[in-house]
């Protein structure tokens, strides 16, 4: 059996293959289930055990070589074949480059900061992992709030503490720490929180926040910014109103409601069949936290402001699902291609 082996390794090596009907000859040759190898193994099994372990390795040697030089082959008959030639009619016009969008979220965050920018506003960024002072402490928030629990923070360590934001007035707190009143400032960016997933809740989004400080800021200065924005993003036929709230870090504080965009005003289930939903939350800054912050209650006070950037999307669009915003479906997403003008119903997505 070693004399067949060696006869049929040099009449391998001596075949030419030049196409495709060649490389198939040798295919079914030698290592199809009928070629020669084949008929080898059959014979091989037929073996004492002491003939096996010496012709073993030569018949596996032989079938790695063929497999090996017909995969070759294959290779080099591929990468030299001709390629078919389609007829290019020239008139054609030219391809254009696929032209993409920006994401809703950032047309609406966008929109946002260019309308505070615009009465001037400046715009604060900061990282979105902090300690336990610049998201709590300095915030008025006491020891025992449940905010600060593990069910509602996501923490990354107790000692010293670090955790992913809940908010982005943790950002306010550093400018106010670094810079001296009159400040304008509006913080945008990522926020994080420990909820259930739904269609009006998620573990993370996004949020505007604002706050302004000098001497003799007063409530009716904050409302008039908050009708000016409003105004501003959702026109002027906009119906508003402010309920009174709690926050720890202002006081009086005070939610923001406009008339639900999706059933204008008659009830919904996103507007729980009120009429209303709630975009901000507001207030007067607590002298408790300016007093964290270095600065004097008794010759400054402010104001701040806090809201969603998903939540306003969803009414101004006219969304009902939180998920579709992180879920990047290209369908929702290419809606949203001419859409930088604002128009009022110009996206409809449920």
């Amino acid at each position: 059996m070693m004399d067949q082996i060696a006869q049929l390794r040099e009449k391998m090596n001596t075949i030419l293959i030049e196409d495709k009907a060649t490389l198939e000859r040798f295919r079914q040759d030698f290592i199809g289930k009928k070629g020669s190898i084949a008929a080898l193994f059959e014979t091989f099994k037929q073996l004492p055990i002491a003939a096996k372990k010496t012709i073993g390795p030569l018949l596996n040697g032989l079938k790695n070589e063929a497999e090996k030089k017909f995969k070759s082959a294959a290779s080099i008959l591929e990468a030299v074949a001709p390629a078919i030639q389609q007829p290019v009619d020239v008139t054609l016009p030219a391809f254009g480059a696929a032209i993409g969008s920006l994401h809703p979220l950032t047309i609406v965050q966008n929109k946002i900061s260019s309308i505070f920018q615009r009465i001037g506003f400046n715009l604060a960024e900061g990282p979105e992992i902090v300690g336990n002072w610049h998201n709590f402490g300095a915030l008025n928030f006491p020891e025992n709030h449940p905010a600060r629990d593990l069910q509602d923070t996501f923490f990354l360590q107790l000692n010293p503490v670090q955790l992913l934001r809940t908010h982005t007035t943790s950002v306010q707190i550093s400018t106010c720490t670094d810079q001296s009143p009159p400040i304008r400032s509006i913080a945008v960016g990522r926020v994080f929180r420990n909820e259930a997933i739904s269609a009006r809740s998620h573990c993370f989004f996004h949020q505007v926040d604002g706050m302004y400080i000098d001497t003799a800021v007063t409530f009716s200065d904050l409302k008039g910014t908050i009708y000016h924005f409003v105004e501003a993003m959702f026109g002027r036929a906009t119906k508003l109103r402010f309920r009174a709230s709690y926050f720890p870090f202002t006081e009086p504080s005070a939610e923001v409601d406009i008339h639900c965009r999706l059933c204008q005003g008659k009830g919904c289930t996103v507007c729980k069949q009120s009429g209303w939903v709630e975009i901000l939350g507001a207030g007067m800054i607590d002298p408790n936290v300016l007093t964290n912050c270095q600065i004097d209650p008794e010759q400054y006070s402010g104001f701040a402001f806090g809201m969603g950037i998903e939540r306003i999307a969803m009414l101004l669009y006219q969304i009902d699902d939180l998920r579709l915003f992180s879920e990047n479906h290209l369908d929702f997403l290419r809606q949203f291609k001419g859409c930088l003008g604002f128009s009022d119903g110009a996206v409809f997505a449920k």
